[in-house]
């Protein structure tokens, strides 16, 4: 029996990051009503992809609409979840964001911001590819698991 191998720099091998599988497993709970079963995973992943010509379409000043919103909020949250679960560790998202798309997301473990990321014309959120998309979210990760455990008295003060 052949063995079916996932080159390193495939779609493939980037959906098999366990960054982009949360991402996955949470647009997936997101979905009630069974409308998106049929959708494959790289389908779902789509609306966090624009590629130059997607880019180009949408215009430079712009207010984010909720869908947007959601989707940005979904990232941070996968990076919570994949912080938590390599750490054992608590990470609570915080997002201030004005109605013109200008803001910060941070990332909380206990008394430590381990994400702090500021964020500007989210009306363009989103990637250049999967390999972006997933590159992005590993280095948040992993700058962040680095962080817990550099500081472990910070993020598991009791006071």
């Amino acid at each position: 029996m052949a063995e079916a191998t996932i080159e390193a720099g495939s779609d493939e091998a980037f959906l098999a990051t366990p960054f982009v599988q949360q991402m996955i497993k949470m647009l997936r709970a997101q979905d009630m009503h069974g409308t998106w079963d049929n959708k494959t995973d790289l389908d779902l992943l789509d609306p966090f992809i624009l590629n130059a010509e997607k880019r180009r379409e949408i215009p430079i000043i712009g207010d984010p609409d909720p869908e947007v919103l959601w989707r940005l909020e979904l990232f941070y949250n996968a990076i919570a979840v994949c912080i938590e679960r390599e750490t054992g560790n608590i990470v609570t998202p915080m997002m201030k964001m004005s109605h013109e798309g200008f803001g910060r997301m941070v990332l909380i473990a206990g008394r430590l911001i381990v994400v702090n990321k500021q964020l500007r014309d989210v009306h363009r959120f989103g990637f250049a590819s999967l390999a972006k998309l997933s590159e992005q979210g590993n280095k948040f990760v992993n700058e962040a698991v680095e962080m817990v455990r550099k500081y472990p008295d910070v993020v598991n003060y009791g006071g």
